[in-house]
């Protein structure tokens, strides 16, 4: 029997994969409330099985995914399936899966592809006491960033077999990838040059991750600023970098380099994003922007340009600092902790003159005033600077 996971949201719960060979009629039969990309794990285990030079007997094969009342999907199967079906004829020794999880996709050829969201299910694995885990060979830095496991990282299936029949040695060395060295510097907040009550107005906030509103003409700065805000943050701790690396894990976004994400996230999605694109969504929800920008910034420039619909999906993250998405296949919950920063464009006689912009009645403003007033409703409220106002002179 073959211990391996399924992501559900930041959890995972454990399915048991195990395989019977019997006679009868040449069958690889599946079950196991299977969705379709893991019911076409069949064919490749069947494939990559031969192409590494191990027959599969004229046989009823039949494998089993437990409990079956949690649905199956992702590629992450293809290996424990394999695996169980080697056991099941003799050519792995089941007790090399003891406390052991695994994890990963096959090619046709036997290669062990990478998955997404390795980090959270190892996290979840240490938890429950399990002692090693057999990943692909380029998810071994993401594995290694949780301590205390004994990380084996494969290349591809016949490699995987001689190491549990401990015909050679598994290496230990997480697979770094070197990172480049022409990244581009990141925006630094003393680069600002004026805008002295702004950028007092930016620190207060900041100081207290309250949500910040900016008002003022078109080329005044304000996205200028917004960018420069996640530099004066407070530096992550380390549960923070975890909780945050575990959300891009799960949609395969966490850089390879062996680290935990270590720097503020910034996100800025465009105005016309859907209401599913910012709370997140799907068959199997994945995470949104809001938790993209989780223990960050998430900035909405064009404020009025955004769906009322898009923006009344903010109202309760904010006040819970999470997300909770029901679907037919149960609920998912991810993080949703951030620091919401706003820009909006306003009127002056002069821009109207010029025809850059419009009246403010003629803006949709009106569909927005409810949201934009509640959220900012204490800033309004005691007079504070956070929503400013401010205009260049022509």
């Amino acid at each position: 029997m073959i211990t391996t996971a399924v992501s559900r949201g930041l959890e995972s719960v454990f399915v048991q994969v195990e395989a019977d060979v019997s006679d009868g009629m040449p069958v690889f039969e599946m079950v196991g409330f299977l969705s379709s990309e893991v019911k076409e794990a069949r064919e490749r285990v069947r494939t990559a099985l031969h192409s590494c030079g191990y027959k599969i007997p004229a046989k009823r094969i039949t494998v089993n995914l437990s409990p079956a009342d949690v649905r199956k999907s992702g590629s992450a199967f293809d290996l424990p399936i394999a695996f169980a079906v080697l056991a099941a004829l003799g050519k792995v020794p089941a007790e090399a899966f003891l406390d052991t999880l695994v994890l990963g996709e096959i090619s046709l050829s036997g290669k062990v592809q990478p998955i997404r969201g390795v980090l959270p299910v190892a996290a979840k694995a240490k938890e429950n006491g399990m002692k090693r885990c057999i990943v692909p060979y380029l998810n071994q830095a993401e594995a290694k960033l949780i301590p205390g496991m004994e990380i084996w990282g494969v290349k591809d299936l016949g490699e995987a077999v001689a190491y549990l029949s401990g015909k050679t040695y598994c290496e230990k060395k997480p697979a770094f990838i070197k990172e480049k060295k022409d990244v581009e510097p990141e925006p630094d907040f003393s680069e600002i040059n004026g805008q002295h009550t702004l950028k007092r107005a930016c620190e207060v906030a900041v100081a207290g991750m309250h949500n910040f509103l900016m008002i003022g003409p078109p080329g005044s700065g304000k996205t200028m600023l917004a960018k420069r805000i996640p530099g004066i943050l407070p530096l992550m701790t380390k549960e923070e970098q975890l909780e945050t690396s575990e959300i891009y894990s799960v949609l395969g976004m966490l850089p390879q380099n062996g680290r935990l994400m270590d720097k503020r996230p910034f996100r800025n999605p465009h105005h016309t994003i859907s209401p599913n694109g910012l709370s997140g969504g799907g068959a199997a929800p994945k995470p949104g922007e809001i938790s993209l920008a989780h223990k960050g910034v998430l900035f909405l420039d064009e404020l009025l340009e955004y769906k009322k619909s898009t923006l009344e999906i903010l109202r309760q993250p904010m006040e819970d600092k999470k997300i909770t998405l029901v679907r037919q296949s149960g609920s998912y919950c991810y993080p949703s902790d951030f620091m919401l920063v706003a820009a909006m464009n306003i009127a002056t006689p002069k821009l109207i003159q010029c025809k850059i912009a419009e009246m403010p009645e003629n803006k949709p403003f009106h569909g927005f005033r409810h949201f934009v007033f509640s959220v900012f409703e204490p800033f309004f409220r005691f007079g504070s600077c956070f929503a400013l106002r401010f205009c260049t002179s022509f």
